[in-house]
């Protein structure tokens, strides 16, 4: 693939100026045109060290005539001691733009495949996964309305060590001449190789790689620049022929096909007072005990919790956390997205509040908001709904890859005990705030949410990470269960390390 680009292309210096003031011109324009129709734009950098991509060439034309509230730069960097604490694309989930605005990575995500791989900082087993990984990635980003520009700038082996002995003479630029770079140029053979095939497994319908002829530094600006124009026009023209997607209404009756989940939890089990103040003490102790095990191992732990309104998460919760050192977990509940969070992917919100290694993190709701309620009320559209299922899989199976204990509850209670809670806080002064007209609201649509419930759990659950359906009936066995549960998933995983 790369040798069949021709290296010696070049353009003139009055072909260059003409080409590039029009060039600049459109992508001003085209930029303002992103900005008012909310089109996110990702543009990845990446290609031979001293190819030109940085602060002295590429990047400052393709940003020269553009507003700068409309753009941001990322440098990316190697991975900090931080950022190792999460999945490797963690960090740049924290950097993907908002809608309307454009996103620059001078290197990206793909250096995990390439410096990385080079200096052996990665398994070459993984290679396959992070690739994959790094697809789902950008299809999710294209899914969700974004654009993706991606360009390898290549350079010959004789052009990247004169421009890198250049660079490392010249006192203004040194500093930035990094060891790997000159590794680059030590294993060129074999990075190029790297290269090849990350282009081959990552070059997609909807993220191709451009190649770019790099040892002529105006043909290269050229040809980004022309690029970027295209690409920028063809997200444009998309949006305005995208037809208007139907919501069709959610059938109240499973199909014959589908398994009714729901119904075969018991909920009469329960718990005496006296087993129970036995059994929550045994399992709070044991989950405090594990809490030290998970900070040793450095293991991240993730407690996701979805149920009925008033099924008890938070009083489960209580008891869950009751023991726990609270400087090693913390809790987040999740409401309706903000206006922030609609800007972003929908998952963006739930990236950034992951826990790092060694600490329990516990969401009270989550991203199977996304075929619950967003489905049900018709805030997410049938294809978007229907996208989530196979999107929820493969942000969970990422975690699961990046050695994540991930345990899902459904806290399952009758309607007839959820009417019941309804009126007891209603008529206690001290519980009337946890009780809004959405949540009757909610209630009368109880058949709706429960073919939701059974299509999610029968959608979502896999091997690495089922649902568990909690009766919730009796809070008493609810509480002691979940707490059970989650302790069993630390003990089978501590198994292996």
């Amino acid at each position: 693939m790369l040798e069949t680009l021709d290296l010696d292309l070049s353009l003139d210096k009055d072909t260059y100026k003409r080409q590039l003031e029009v060039l600049m011109g459109q992508l001003r324009s085209l930029q303002n045109n992103c900005w008012q129709k909310k089109l996110p734009i990702l543009i990845v950098l990446e290609g031979w060290a001293a190819a030109g991509k940085g602060e002295s060439a590429l990047v400052k034309k393709i940003v020269g005539y553009m507003d700068p509230r409309g753009f941001v730069v990322h440098p990316i960097w190697p991975t900090t001691k931080q950022e190792k604490q999460y999945p490797f694309l963690w960090r740049f989930w924290q950097k993907i733009p908002r809608a309307g605005q454009i996103g620059i990575f001078h290197h990206s995500w793909y250096t995990h495949v390439l410096e990385d791989r080079l200096l052996k900082n990665v398994s070459e087993g993984d290679m396959p996964i992070i690739m994959r990984q790094i697809n789902t990635f950008e299809r999710q980003m294209v899914d969700n309305g974004a654009a993706i520009a991606k360009f390898w700038i290549h350079l010959s082996k004789k052009e990247l060590k004169k421009r890198l002995k250049q660079s490392a003479a010249d006192p203004l630029k040194a500093w930035r001449v990094k060891s790997q770079d000159w590794q680059q140029a030590k294993n060129y053979e074999k990075y190029t190789a790297f290269a090849e095939e990350m282009l081959i497994h990552t070059s997609t319908r909807f993220a191709p790689w451009a190649l770019v002829e790099g040892n002529s530094q105006r043909w290269a600006r050229v040809k980004v620049l022309t690029e970027i124009v295209s690409i920028f026009t063809q997200a444009l023209d998309q949006i305005h022929i995208r037809a208007p997607r139907p919501n069709n209404p959610l059938q109240e009756q499973l199909k014959h096909t589908e398994q009714d989940f729901l119904a075969q939890v018991d909920l009469t089990q329960s718990l005496s007072l006296k087993e129970y103040k036995k059994s929550l003490k045994q399992q709070q102790e044991l989950l405090s005990k594990l809490q030290l095990k998970i900070y040793k191992h450095q293991l991240p732990v993730l407690i996701v919790f979805e149920g009925w309104d008033a099924a008890g998460k938070g009083g489960t919760i209580k008891r869950l956390t009751d023991n726990l050192d609270p400087r090693s977990y913390i809790v987040n509940a999740f409401a309706a997205p903000t206006e922030e969070e609609k800007a972003y992917h929908y998952l963006w919100r739930f990236w950034k509040k992951l826990p790092e290694a060694g600490k329990i993190g516990i969401f009270d709701r989550s991203w199977y908001g996304r075929v619950l309620v967003e489905r049900v009320e018709g805030f997410a559209t049938e294809l978007e709904w229907q996208c989530a299922y196979r999107e929820i899989n493969e942000f969970e199976e990422q975690l699961i890859t990046a050695g994540y204990i991930l345990v899902k509850f459904w806290l399952h209670i009758s309607q007839e005990e959820q009417l019941k809670r309804f009126n007891e806080r209603q008529n206690d002064p001290f519980k009337q705030y946890k009780l809004t007209e959405e949540d009757w609201r909610n209630r009368e649509k109880w058949q709706v949410y429960e073919v939701a419930v059974n299509q999610m759990i029968q959608g979502t659950s896999r091997p690495t990470t089922p649902w568990t359906l909690i009766a919730g009936d009796n809070k008493r066995y609810a509480r002691v269960k979940v707490i059970e549960t989650v302790t069993e998933a630390i003990n089978y995983q501590l198994k292996f390390r």
